[in-house]
């Protein structure tokens, strides 16, 4: 073994430990994998720190991450298809979410206001079969541009604490044992895969090439700037607005 973040040799070594913990399920054993996995929980609390950081540190991630490291260790079978890196990645996420949403950091009079805009966005796509657009939104609400978007700037975090919680608990993740056994999880997760498919194919181009970005390509808001020629600020906006448009277009898979 060796005293980095890959502790064996070879997948072999790995192997043989998953093998004879999950027959054992002895405290030294998992201990060995939480320390041969836990890149996972720094590449994904350094991560999602950029969406999170005004309100949290990155240790506080950690530690979350590190538990959910901990029960997926303890919780992941060898016999199931889905790898342990993946499986192991949404539990991390799911740990650092429910974190979050415990923290309840948005100030009472921010949040009523991004729910007026929610409800704006979602009247307005319902009315017209089309994403409502930054003029429509400030008719129907009386704001001015410079309002709204001061809106979308406070909405930034709670957008994507949403959403992350929707993907998270509504079947875009390796399913577990419960899971798998509940009648029409499979039509769920099919449903809000085609669900969020349509709602990004209608955003606008600029909308979706900063959610491609961020998403997949996982550039920073900074770094969506400089390729867009737009301050962080913007681009914090116009992914604040992409997002508004997919939890309507989710809206009852977020309501469920």
């Amino acid at each position: 073994m060796k005293g980095t973040d890959c502790m064996f040799e070879t997948k072999t070594d790995v192997d043989e430990l998953w093998k004879r913990y999950q027959k054992k399920k002895d405290l030294t054993d998992r201990n060995a994998l939480v320390e041969h996995y836990i890149h996972l929980v720094k590449k994904i609390s350094f991560k999602m720190v950029q969406s999170y950081g005004k309100f949290v540190e990155t240790d506080d991630l950690m530690s979350c991450g590190v538990m959910g490291l901990m029960d997926a260790v303890a919780k992941y079978d060898m016999e199931k298809e889905t790898s342990f890196e993946t499986y192991a990645t949404y539990r991390i996420k799911g740990e650092i979410i429910d974190f979050l949403r415990r923290q309840d950091f948005l100030p009472v009079n921010v949040r009523s206001k991004i729910k007026r805009v929610e409800s704006a966005y979602e009247t307005i796509q319902t009315q017209t079969g089309k994403p409502a657009t930054e003029e429509e939104v400030c008719k129907h609400l009386s704001l001015d541009k410079k309002q709204l978007r001061k809106i979308l700037d406070d909405s930034y975090t709670y957008n994507i604490l949403n959403l992350d919680e929707v993907l998270e608990n509504t079947g875009l993740e390796p399913a577990s044992d419960d899971e798998e056994s509940m009648p029409g999880a499979s039509l769920v997760h099919n449903e809000l895969k085609h669900s969020l498919a349509e709602g990004i194919d209608l955003l606008s181009d600029r909308e979706r090439l900063v959610i491609t970005l961020y998403y997949y390509e996982e550039l920073t808001l900074k770094e969506i700037g400089v390729v867009l020629g737009v301050s962080e600020s913007r681009v914090s906006q116009i992914h604040s607005q992409a997002l508004f448009q997919l939890r309507s277009k989710l809206k009852s898979f977020i309501d469920a």
